[in-house]
């Protein structure tokens, strides 16, 4: 496994690959800045797509994704990557589609490795509510990640 830190409005993030594919995008804990940084080519990558996200200058990442999961959560992060920067999609909605439960849907995001590249904050409960976030410092992170991308919440 190889890691690099990208300092981020939201905190330190923590972004891990193994081989040739980011597996996790954490929230690193100050007792991690001693831990050793890889210079792996997908970790470069990655820490330059989040540095432009960041600054209003990419809409979409292009990177290789491994996650960890059952099927049916790889089927949610995989519609949660395909809801467009500054858009949002519900907990609800989502299911429909799966043809399963918002329950479900909204577990299976709270159990992505790969926040933030697999916008999981861009998941609203049904009428526009917040939700949950799991990463960060929960829904102050969610609110300002999807303010970053010009989503008022009411």
């Amino acid at each position: 496994m190889s890691i690099c830190y990208v300092d981020s409005p939201v905190g330190r993030l923590a972004v891990e690959a193994d081989h040739d594919a980011v597996t996790s995008v954490r929230w690193a804990g100050a007792a991690e800045q001693a831990r050793k940084v890889s210079s792996a080519p997908v970790l470069e990558e990655a820490k330059r797509q989040l540095d432009r996200y960041f600054a209003g200058k990419l809409k979409g990442f292009d990177l290789p994704l491994a996650a960890r999961g059952t099927d049916f959560q790889k089927s949610v992060w995989k519609m949660m990557r395909e809801i467009p920067f500054g858009g949002t999609a519900t907990y609800g909605g989502m299911a429909m589609a799966l043809g399963s439960g918002a329950r479900a849907v909204g577990t299976a995001c709270g159990r992505n490795p790969i926040p933030i590249i697999v916008p999981c904050h861009r998941v609203l409960g049904s009428g526009g509510r917040e939700g949950g976030f799991s990463g960060g410092q929960g829904l102050p992170t969610k609110r300002q990640l999807l303010a970053l991308e010009g989503v008022v919440l009411l």
